[in-house]
């Protein structure tokens, strides 16, 4: 599924204009939508870009990249959120990138990135729960709550473009 040789899946200029492209496309999104970006129920419709690490490595870079400087230009919670919501990410994705060769077809693979990245929310809430001026483990369920219903519907809709698309083109050729 990968055939890139490279630790990053990164191996030519073309490699970096996909990541760059994709990174771009997060943060514009995000920017766009940034009432739903950074609310409460935060449905940051650029996470469902999330779903592309299925298919390549890079992507992970990609949406870290995405990630930190969205948060960077935008988050209210600071550096904090910077380096907590990109590690977040990072390493949410390089799990699911160990997991995926485990799973076999398109559809089961869509609905598992979708489910563990959905779960990975606890580490955002997690974040808000320890910078928060109120008690930890409230904090922490709700904040986990809200989060991952917004990250399951942005996830989601990623899902369904993506299985949409995969009617009309090869993307794991495309992707690739």
């Amino acid at each position: 599924m990968n055939s890139k040789t490279s630790f990053l899946g990164i191996d030519n200029v073309y490699d970096v204009t996909r990541v760059a492209v994709v990174a771009a496309l997060y943060v514009v999104i995000t920017m766009v939508l940034a009432p739903f970006s950074f609310a409460a129920v935060q449905v940051r419709l650029a996470e469902m870009f999330n779903i592309l690490a299925i298919f390549n490595k890079r992507y992970v870079v990609a949406v870290t990249l995405g990630v930190a400087i969205s948060n960077f230009l935008m988050s209210s919670l600071g550096l904090i959120d910077v380096v907590w919501g990109s590690l977040s990410t990072l390493f949410t994705l390089i799990l699911l990138r160990f997991i995926i060769p485990h799973v076999k077809g398109f559809i089961p693979r869509l609905i598992v990135g979708d489910l563990w990245v959905t779960f990975s929310m606890f580490t955002i809430a997690a974040e808000i729960a320890f910078i928060g001026k109120t008690a930890f483990w409230p904090t922490f369920w709700l904040s986990w709550g809200t989060i991952a219903i917004g990250e399951f519907i942005s996830l989601t809709i990623g899902a369904i473009l993506l299985y949409i698309m995969n009617k009309r083109i090869n993307l794991d050729k495309l992707l690739n």
